[in-house]
């Protein structure tokens, strides 16, 4: 089975995937479960089907890396810095290296934070799947997830989870022919 792109992250309602300093305290839900679906997000199980992370330099430097030893993580950073243990610094083009992984035999690769690292993957047009947790925030002001300028991506919504008045929608890219 061919390898997919996928972006999991949660964003404001107003499409902010974190506040202006980059913190993400405010990805909560809002303490009502009388709309979940029985259907739920299994973060675990996504995680055991990535063998590949992608994150931006802002991530990294929050330790988010961290949660993710056994996978071989990329961080987009514009400085030069020395690959450690399983952390593979990319000042280049990320997007290449990746689409490169993707031809490879493996797991999922699991694309993660920030807005710019993926306005770069939008604008190739190679995610697979989107997963965005909407949270129940506006937050006014903050880094955005879509920058401008993006191509015309057509989706089919594939699954729907509400827990905790966090909506979760998944979608994948329409085939060519159902565009």
């Amino acid at each position: 089975m061919k390898r997919k792109i996928i972006l999991n992250l949660a964003i404001s309602l107003d499409g902010y995937i974190a506040s202006e300093d980059g913190g993400y305290d405010w990805i909560a839900g809002h303490g009502d479960n009388t709309l979940n679906t029985e259907n739920k997000f299994d973060f675990d199980k996504f995680l055991e089907g990535i063998d590949i992370v992608v994150m931006g330099k802002n991530c990294y430097d929050q330790d988010m890396h961290n949660d993710y030893k056994s996978k071989k993580v990329y961080v987009a950073t514009s400085q030069k810095l020395q690959n450690q243990d399983n952390l593979h610094f990319i000042s280049g083009d990320i997007v290449k290296i990746i689409q490169e992984e993707k031809e490879r035999d493996g797991k999922d690769i699991f694309l993660f934070g920030g807005g710019g690292l993926v306005d770069n993957f939008i604008k190739a047009d190679i995610i697979d799947e989107f997963i965005v947790g909407i949270i129940p925030i506006i937050l006014g002001k903050g880094r955005p997830l879509f920058l401008e300028n993006n191509p015309t991506i057509k989706l089919h919504l594939d699954e729907v989870f509400v827990e905790d008045g966090i909506t979760i929608l998944k979608y994948i890219k329409r085939k060519t022919e159902d565009c």
